[in-house]
């Protein structure tokens, strides 16, 4: 048996821990996949590149909207593909080989680890014991138990980035954030996108203004199935057949490739927690804000343990670890109250808070204000009167608690939002103690402040 001082399972975010405050520490990397995690190789970064690419072929199908005569002759899904994975797969194989080659006190085992005693993991075999072992295994795609999906050949986020080619046909299970980025994607690549969601409507954990307007614009683009119910899937040489309820009415549907896109599920489940005592819930590692499970000197963090799944909530959770795992008598906590996010989807959506639901249901008192993007010369240059910001103010505080964002540049227009309410600014400051550029779209953040001012002061 092996004896490290630190063992580290999962090379996402959980490979910026070790770094030269470590140098004296022996340490163990566990990983059975790909160096760099969900984000790098199946997640975040390939996803947006493609995006990127996607609201290009958009923006030139709707030029005709600005006088411009222009179409999309062709797209060349190869040369997408590899502009991604050409950039994505170096940088995984050079962090390998980084800690590989030129981490003197770092030690890479490949393989699936798994507990087998007390703060001893097992890889391929070979048992590591760790005096802390940080546990960053992040989450898998979640297949749901449809009659028949096991016996026909489907597609996840994990794999459907790398196909050969684009399907004529594309069938999309799931109504979240990964179903709404990768329709997007396939149907600006020449896919008829067909999506089948379990609820009324998409993107359900939004406010439901936001879920409610982002349903309406996606009914236009796609074919969508809402309130559906899987009753069989079946094969027949290419062709995917599924038998299904939607709206109440059956449904017979027919499909080139199917993408699964109802959630991921943590991988807790896979890592043997029992055998050293690790407290979970059905495969969700429980952690304290100071990233400690109930086991001393066992650490989680990540989608594994948090709720978001979310590659910028991972790192400041690893940063935080680090720390902790230098200086236990001087702690550091996360706090994760604003944790923003972001849809790439067409169009995108961000929200930071809470939803008005929430609000009302915690019986918060607070104002509500809803502002187009049309209201702002900017948004009068786009032609734009679909999209909105919605901010949820509470009413004794004059803080903004909630912001949601449906419309162009909204990750980025959320941003100077996340920053006031991190700081704990009222939307009189924020709406008269600093100037917003004119004529950008950033406008529309001050005119819903000034029109909370307004509600407040009645």
């Amino acid at each position: 048996m092996q004896d490290f001082d630190l063992i580290i399972v999962g090379t996402g975010s959980g490979n910026m821990i070790p770094g030269p405050d470590f140098d004296d520490w022996s340490v163990a990397i566990v990983e059975k996949g790909v160096f760099g995690g969900t984000c790098l190789n199946v997640g975040c970064i390939p996803s947006k590149m493609l995006v990127f690419a996607a609201d290009v072929v958009e923006t030139i199908r709707h030029a005709g909207t600005y006088g411009i005569d222009a179409e999309v002759n062709e797209v060349d899904w190869p040369s997408m593909v590899k502009r991604v994975f050409g950039r994505i797969d170096p940088i995984a194989a050079g962090g390998e080989r980084y800690r590989v080659e030129d981490s003197a006190n770092i030690e890479v085992f490949k393989g699936e680890g798994y507990f087998v005693d007390h703060k001893v993991l097992e890889v391929d075999g070979q048992p590591l014991r760790g005096r802390h072992i940080v546990l960053g295994a992040g989450a898998r795609p979640f297949i749901p138990p449809f009659p028949g999906l096991a016996d026909v050949p489907f597609h996840t986020s994990d794999t459907i980035m790398r196909v050969d080619e684009v399907p004529e046909r594309l069938l999309v299970l799931g109504g979240g954030y990964i179903a709404a980025e990768l329709g997007h994607v396939f149907d600006a690549a020449g896919s008829t996108v067909t999506m089948a969601n379990r609820g009324g409507r998409l993107l359900r954990a939004e406010d439901d203004d936001i879920s409610h307007r982002f349903t309406q614009i996606v009914r236009r683009r796609f074919d969508l199935y809402l309130d559906t119910r899987i009753h069989h899937f079946a094969q027949v040489g290419d062709v995917t057949y599924v038998d299904l309820t939607a709206n109440g009415e059956r449904r017979h549907l027919e499909a080139d490739m199917v993408l699964v896109a109802t959630g991921r599920i943590p991988n807790g489940d896979l890592l043997s927690l029992e055998a050293t005592g690790v407290h979970h819930d059905r495969g969700r590692v429980i952690v304290d804000a100071a990233q400690r499970t109930n086991v001393d000197g066992i650490w989680a963090f990540g989608d594994l343990s948090n709720d978001y799944q979310l590659k910028h909530l991972a790192n400041l959770e690893a940063r935080t670890l680090a720390h902790n795992l230098l200086h236990p008598d001087d702690l550091r906590y996360v706090d994760d109250t604003l944790t923003p996010h972001a849809v790439f989807g067409s169009p995108p959506v961000a929200a930071v808070g809470i939803t008005e639901r929430d609000a009302r249901h915690a019986r918060i008192p607070h104002v509500v204000v809803v502002k187009p993007f049309g209201t702002t010369a900017y948004g009068w240059a786009m032609e734009d009167d679909e999209s909105f910001l919605k901010i949820v103010v509470h009413a004794e505080a004059r803080t903004v608690i909630g912001a949601h964002l449906l419309g162009p540049q909204a990750p980025i227009l959320i941003q100077q939002l996340i920053q006031g309410m991190a700081f704990g600014l009222t939307v009189d400051q924020m709406s008269q103690q600093m100037m917003y550029i004119h004529p950008a779209l950033s406008e529309v953040v001050e005119n819903a402040l000034l029109d909370a001012v307004a509600a407040l002061d009645q």
